[in-house]
């Protein structure tokens, strides 16, 4: 599949935009999975702990690989801590938690190693190199690597992150009416398993969210934007998780959430929603790429974007009645 370019192919800053890839799998453990990252790309392999890798000095930067659960690998807090005093024996005892700790963890890794996906965690790429990704997907089909669809156990999922455009409010609430008119059929062309269906990773907005949001009267500053958005969606787990992108625009805004240790600041739009369909022999980021351009042409697109939000309210303006009405007559017109 060729890879499609953006209606707005530069940042904010006129230089060309980038794209975050995260792809999580199963049967390939992490440090076999950090040697193929250094066959595509090149880089030195460095073992951070026993389920956690990284694979430096590519041409994009840093890759990170690790199983996906964060009881597996040591805590900083535990082994970045101080002795609790300036003797023998405290520095002992502190040697002797920090290795029970960091045993423990790895003991754990290796008994969900089959349940837990290992996750690859790219460096931000150019977009029009993103094709050039899909031959590391490529490579862990053929060592094996299994997606969702795989097992009914693989909630597994590929997730962008699109650096934005733009960092003014009508630009991001352009793209996040372009997003919610386009949801249902993101969805169904994804086809979304099951499984991922059923976990919380990747879900839907409130309807009452979306209203609210696409009402042609909703003209929030940022910082209603923001507070709207987390009164409705206080959680990580959106299909398209706006989180780090507000963390990075209002680092001090007084909300916890964006303050989470799992919320990484930085100016993209995470989308969270496509499956891992590395069972798919032509599938990989360019088809998700592809799949979300959809929603930035809508948003560049004023005047269809407002015709088509017409459309929605209209729709769900009405009752079930009128709907089920419509329905029939349509029916006995054909008659």
């Amino acid at each position: 599949m060729d890879l499609q370019s953006p209606p707005v192919t530069t940042n904010r800053e006129g230089h060309l935009r980038h794209v975050g890839v995260e792809i999580e799998f199963a049967c390939v453990s992490p440090p076999a999975a950090a040697a193929l990252v250094a066959d595509q790309f090149g880089g030195q392999v460095i073992a951070l702990s026993p389920h956690r890798w990284r694979v430096e000095g590519t041409r994009w930067g840093e890759f990170t690989i690790e199983l996906d659960a964060k009881m597996v690998h040591p805590d900083d807090k535990v082994t970045a801590a101080s002795p609790s005093g300036d003797d023998e024996w405290a520095r002992q005892r502190h040697q002797w938690h920090v290795e029970l700790h960091t045993r423990s963890r790895e003991l754990l890794g290796d008994v969900v190693a089959g349940l837990v996906p290992t996750e690859i965690v790219c460096p931000p790429v150019p977009w029009n190199e993103l094709d050039e990704l899909d031959a590391l997907f490529d490579a862990l089909r053929r060592h094996g690597a299994k997606g969702t669809d795989d097992s009914l156990l693989y909630g597994f999922g590929l997730h962008l992150n699109p650096e934005v455009p733009a960092i003014e409010v009508d630009s991001l609430l352009t793209h996040l009416r372009a997003y919610l008119l386009l949801a249902p059929w993101l969805r169904d062309q994804i086809d979304i398993d099951i499984t991922r269906e059923v976990l919380p990773h990747a879900n839907p907005f409130p309807k009452a969210y979306a209203l609210k949001v696409l009402d042609p009267d909703y003209a929030p500053d940022l910082d209603t934007l923001i507070g709207d958005y987390l009164h409705d969606n206080p959680t990580r787990n959106r299909e398209l998780d706006l989180l780090p992108l507000f963390a990075w625009l209002r680092p001090d805004y007084p909300n916890a959430l964006l303050k989470n240790s799992l919320v990484k600041p930085r100016p993209t739009f995470h989308y969270r929603l496509p499956n891992a369909h590395l069972s798919a022999k032509d599938w990989g980021s360019v088809v998700e790429w592809n799949r979300w351009l959809t929603v930035e042409r809508l948003a560049a697109d004023p005047e269809r974007l407002a015709e088509r939000t017409h459309e929605f309210l209209t729709h769900h303006a009405r009752s079930p009645m009128s709907r089920w009405l419509e329905r029939l007559r349509h029916w006995m017109k054909e008659e």
